[in-house]
């Protein structure tokens, strides 16, 4: 599930931070009251970009067809009723859209969350500088509870764009949070500031760990004795059941805590942690798709071998392998990227800058020595037993059938790009364009996250990457006719659109979400029918995501990723260094290297394209003085 576009932010240290603050008590929520509500779209603006989306997609035949319905449509009083019940819908609640999203896009989604929702961050090789695992880990979680002070005391800036603060309602969820099962939805639980708490994971086995007041030097020996404790025997392996489907882990969840007094405070403690903290005691993977594997998935390949093993995908984790290198797993329900990023960004480069006390002074340091970690225990019964062992089975098979390439183009980056005067981010997607056309003869159907946080409880709305423009440029590019004056000239005109669908889609006037929406609202009980422009299979296909695409890009991270939303199609994250371009790959197509092979081919030839053509532009000027 591919998470929003972050805006633009400058890394900013703890004291820094508190500074800032003075001048607004607790800016972290102060201006919610005063954010924008989602605009609902006009019906004819929504249809006429919808067809305009549908149009470089579809036969001439089905083009035809879906402009008729969408005349048709348009053209009753059917579809004015469903566009006054959304607008009223709009008049009574703080987000006309946010619970419907929530549930049915997250919480209500009942498959598994790995490879489906969650996402991981690989962050930078060598920023722990040789350290022990135990040792980082500390430094990690030491940094993560000054992030977390940060959040509870409401001291921390918002996130702005523009000058012009963003809903930060999902803050609330980043720590001491969980996804519970639940059925027929999930539930997000937020157990408050009070905990303060980690939840230690090592060899299959939990422990719990006090952080308030506690110093690098204190927790590190807590973990070096977690991992003597913990290695002595593998534990019951029940966090395989947080990536089953979710009705399962809901049912034995509740057989779970039912069995013993024991298991209830073990589930209890878990969720109410801060966050959770991996110590991954196999050898630590060398490669950089082995390391996108693990944090991902745990495993260091596409084999059954270790998926899932250590970990718990209903919380944040923080993994640590056994050389001291890092990454972060999010649970994606109720934060998109730009949150995680935010604290990602803050301990690696805290750290990095030595602006975290890793020793707390006088004061903050607790009264009474650091007591020995709490094993959380499970008892199981046999009932159990048996589905951890299917779950085991089951996610290892399902993930054998994925494949994962990590992309590191270094031919260029955003530095080059903007020699040319081009957005880099669309200039990205019209790299993805060409490979997918090279590859298979048309365009990707693409869906680009974009933030709608500068509405109250705004998350996503979708940038439709495919267009008519984009189309006519791949097609130039393929040409060997076009001269690349020709190829440039059309590339910049789907940059041009691609820019315009951006700004719709941050304004709430994008096709997708309005779509969705009128479609709720047909009141099926009291007889209503779903009309056919919401139906046709021709339709249908513009919203069936192959290339799942977002961009996230952080001089903190090597990496990013999350699995392909369909299951013919691409996951394909992306980062723009400034003189580099990263992607992960994830399909079960089992082509993800030729993927990667054909996006950094593609990224060659469009730069050499642009590159002459301004040479080209530049001779001419020339010529006419």
């Amino acid at each position: 599930m591919p998470i929003a576009v972050p805006p633009k932010r400058s890394l900013t240290s703890s004291s820094a931070l508190k500074a800032d603050a003075k001048a607004t008590a607790k800016p972290l929520y102060a201006s919610q009251s005063t954010l924008p509500h989602l605009p609902v779209p006009t019906l004819s603006s929504t249809f006429h970009k919808y067809l305009e989306t549908l149009r470089p997609l579809l036969s001439d035949d089905a083009y035809a067809r879906n402009e008729k319905l969408v005349k048709s449509f348009l053209s009753s009083d059917y579809s004015k009723t469903l566009q006054s019940r959304l607008e009223a819908r709009a008049g009574s609640k703080e987000s006309w859209l946010s619970e419907w999203w929530n549930e049915t896009a997250y919480m209500g989604y009942r498959g598994r969350i790995i490879p489906d929702v969650s996402y991981f961050y690989v962050h930078k090789r060598g920023l722990g500088k040789g350290q022990s695992q135990e040792d980082r880990a500390a430094e990690l979680v030491r940094a993560t509870v000054e992030f977390k002070k940060l959040v509870d005391s409401e001291l921390l800036e918002p996130e702005k764009v523009k000058g012009q603060p963003l809903c930060m309602e999902s803050y609330k969820y980043l720590f001491n949070a969980v996804r519970v099962p639940t059925s027929p939805a999930d539930v997000p639980t937020a157990f408050g500031q009070d905990n303060h708490h980690i939840v230690v994971v090592r060899n299959n086995r939990y422990f719990k760990v006090d952080t308030k007041g506690r110093g690098k030097a204190e927790l590190a020996q807590a973990f070096k004795e977690i991992k003597k404790i913990a290695d002595s025997k593998e534990g019951s392996g029940v966090g395989i059941l947080t990536v089953d489907n979710r009705d399962l882990w809901t049912e034995t969840r509740n057989h779970l805590i039912s069995l013993s007094p024991a298991n209830k405070a073990t589930i209890q403690a878990i969720d109410s942690a801060i966050l959770l903290v991996c110590l991954d005691a196999e050898p630590a993977p060398s490669t950089e798709d082995a390391r996108a594997w693990s944090l991902w998935a745990g495993g260091h390949d596409r084999s059954a071998k270790g998926k899932g093993f250590n970990r718990w995908f209903d919380k944040h984790q923080i993994i640590v392998d056994s050389a001291g290198e890092t990454g972060f797993n999010g649970e994606h329900s109720m934060l998109d990227g730009t949150p995680t990023l935010r604290l990602n960004e803050f301990t690696l480069g805290s750290i990095q800058a030595g602006k975290i006390p890793l020793e707390l002074p006088e004061g903050e340091k607790a009264d009474t020595p650091m007591p020995k970690p709490e094993e959380l225990v499970f008892e199981l019964d046999g009932k159990t037993k048996d589905v951890i062992e299917q779950s085991k089975k089951g996610f290892g098979e399902d993930m054998s059938l994925q494949d994962l390439k990590m992309v590191h183009f270094q031919g260029y980056g955003k530095n080059a790009i903007k020699t040319h005067r081009a957005s880099p981010d669309a200039w990205v997607q019209m790299v993805k364009q060409l490979a997918f056309y090279r590859l298979f003869g048309r365009p990707g159907i693409t869906y680009e996250s974009c933030q709608t946080r500068k509405y109250l409880l705004g998350r996503t709305e979708v940038i439709r990457s495919a267009s008519n423009e984009s189309k006519a440029f791949c097609e130039a590019m393929l040409n060997s006719q076009s001269s690349d004056l020709e190829r440039e000239k059309k590339f910049r005109a789907a940059v041009g659109r691609h820019i315009q669908y951006s700004v719709w889609a941050a304004d709430g006037q994008g096709v997708d979400r309005h779509m969705f929406g009128l479609k709720k609202l047909v009141d099926t009980s009291k007889g209503e029918s779903v009309p056919e422009v919401f139906t046709d299979k021709d339709g249908l296909r513009s919203g069936h995501w192959e290339l799942s695409t977002s961009q996230l890009s952080s001089k903190f991270l090597d990496g990013w990723g999350y699995g392909e939303v369909v299951e013919d199609g691409y996951g394909l994250s992306y980062s723009i260094d400034d003189d580099a371009i990263r992607w992960c790959i994830t399909t079960k197509n089992n082509d993800a290297a030729k993927f990667g092979e054909a996006l950094c081919a593609a990224a060659e030839e469009l730069r050499a394209v642009m590159d002459r053509a301004k040479a080209a532009g530049e001779k001419a000027e020339k010529a006419k003085v």
